[in-house]
């Protein structure tokens, strides 16, 4: 057979003949858990067959079901652009997709955005104005009070799930202290962290009563949105719905996180405000520094495991190993923050 997973899918789908429409020509990009293809007018998405613990996509059979999962959570918020999943089979000795044929692999395919509208690229030319964030709230409200709920969903509001979910990136990451964060600066972060959980249970355990547990996004940063006509906002987490039911709060607080990553605290404050004011919910302005630092952190993380990948380029493991420490060191900014307002 000529398929030999992983390097010859990728030297076969960097030709834009593999591809049911014309292109040019095909640009490769990659993450810790995904190849992206992209052609002229579309984008494609290979998943990685990686375990990482929280997520696995080992065989074909995960790799297309969490495809479909990524397919359908993202038709959500952003339905224009997700368009279907499809097989890559051989025809005539070579592989393609979409087509008849025994699937070697699958790919998700998408509109391509432009890439010069993505958030980050607006906000990183200083073009980023609030009514930008007023159209990301009119989206947002919505999409929450329509998001699922119950008991099955509430019970990731609890305070023992929380606590899981930082013991596990404080576990996954203890081996990067005294190279990506110093052991006072882990200190600091876990400290405050265990502490304002342990103060606040009564206020998370409020927030489920008052429905604010719901199936968000899970990844909301400003690398996830496009501001082209109108506003996109996608790749939710699909492989672990537990880094997707949480706090509404969660959710808001993680974008309000990016914008201070990038120097934009007064759009930041705003937007925070902003959300607070038009979905009825000043309470989130309470856990706004806890939820802030747990988002710096797993961004921290993200981008350290992706500058420990031999399968990146140089570059781009330098470039995230830089990120990762400044993700490190704003959650400490947030965890000296928060320690300081409870005193």
């Amino acid at each position: 057979m000529l398929y030999i997973y992983p390097m010859d899918l990728i030297a076969c789908l960097k030709d834009p003949a593999a591809y049911p429409q014309p292109t040019s020509r095909v640009e490769l990009m990659q993450t810790h858990v995904s190849w992206i293809f992209l052609t002229d007018r579309f984008v494609y998405k290979v998943k990685k067959p990686v375990d990482l613990g929280f997520l696995n996509f080992t065989t074909l059979r995960k790799r297309h079901f969490y495809l479909h999962q990524e397919l359908v959570l993202n038709r959500r918020l952003c339905p224009e652009i997700y368009l279907e999943v499809l097989p890559i089979v051989e025809h005539q000795g070579r592989l393609q997709v979409g087509g008849q044929g025994h699937p070697l692999e699958y790919a998700l395919q998408m509109v391509r955005m432009p890439q010069e509208r993505m958030m980050d690229e607006v906000a990183d030319r200083g073009e980023l104005k609030p009514e930008h964030l007023e159209r990301i709230i009119e989206r947002l409200v919505p999409f929450y009070e329509a998001a699922a709920t119950g008991p099955r969903i509430n019970k990731y509001g609890e305070p023992a799930i929380i606590h899981f979910n930082h013991q596990e990136n404080f576990s996954r990451t203890a081996g990067l202290v005294g190279e990506m964060l110093s052991p006072e600066l882990f200190f600091r972060i876990k400290e405050f962290s265990w502490g304002f959980l342990k103060k606040n249970r009564q206020l998370f355990l409020r927030r489920i009563r008052e429905g604010k547990i719901r199936d968000c996004h899970g990844d909301l940063h400003m690398q996830n949105i496009c501001l082209a006509n109108g506003v996109y906002i996608y790749d939710c987490i699909e492989f672990n719905p537990r880094f997707r039911y949480g706090d509404v709060a969660a959710d808001i607080d993680f974008l309000a996180m990016d914008l201070d990553f990038h120097g934009l605290r007064d759009l930041s404050r705003f937007f925070v405000q902003r959300f607070a004011q038009a979905s009825g919910d000043q309470e989130l302005l309470e856990i706004l520094d806890f939820y802030k630092c747990y988002r710096a952190y797993v961004r921290g993380k993200i981008n350290a495991f992706v500058a420990q990948d031999q399968g990146q380029r140089p570059e781009a493991r330098e470039k995230a190993g830089a990120a990762a420490r400044a993700y490190f060191t704003l959650a400490g900014e947030y965890a000296e923050e928060g320690a300081k307002a409870a005193a």
